[in-house]
């Protein structure tokens, strides 16, 4: 799924590139939407938050060289440049708040509806072997860890406090 979305994006940055002048202006109105469509609901592997990353950096990298204060070349803008220039939290931390925003529009549905149930459910029968996948009621958890005795969900139902809370969480994962 990853892969992709990552393709539908690169597909979709090389079908306007000649259209639009800004190319910051292309990442942001067209390429990250494609990109991040429907991450929210899903729970990502490390593997694939350091895709993103990757692929966030290359097209972020074509604003082009900087010329270097002791030699006078051209070289490549590190990523904390890169991200210090696009001054705009990171695709995974936009992921994590989309996620959050879900996980509060969940929250407050009627029990009776299906995504409610599945998220507050507990699967019954055998499981597979070896290591769990992660879920996404876990990886929700984990990015709320430092706000130990929350419940969430109760949390959610007051949508000023949620969103108060989405704001703490994605201003810490700044750089």
């Amino acid at each position: 799924e990853i892969k992709k979305r990552l393709t539908s994006g690169n597909v979709c940055y090389h079908s306007v590139q000649n259209l639009l002048s800004s190319r910051l202006l292309i990442y942001k109105t067209i390429i990250l939407p494609v990109v991040l469509y429907g991450r929210e609901t899903s729970s990502l592997t490390l593997k694939e938050e350091h895709r993103l990353r990757v692929f966030e950096n290359r097209v972020l990298r074509i604003s082009g060289p900087k010329r270097g204060e002791v030699t006078g070349g051209w070289r490549k803008l590190h990523n904390e440049e890169l991200h210090n220039l696009y001054s705009s939290p990171s695709i995974i931390i936009m992921i994590k708040s989309r996620r959050m925003r879900w996980a509060e529009h969940v929250a407050r549905m009627g029990e009776t509806r299906n995504a409610y149930r599945l998220l507050v459910g507990k699967p019954e029968g055998k499981r597979p072997l070896g290591r769990p996948r992660r879920r996404w009621v876990t990886i929700l958890k984990w990015i709320l860890e430092g706000w130990d005795g929350i419940d969430w969900i109760d949390l959610a139902q007051d949508r000023g406090q949620w969103r108060a809370l989405v704001n703490a969480v994605t201003n810490l994962w700044v750089p």
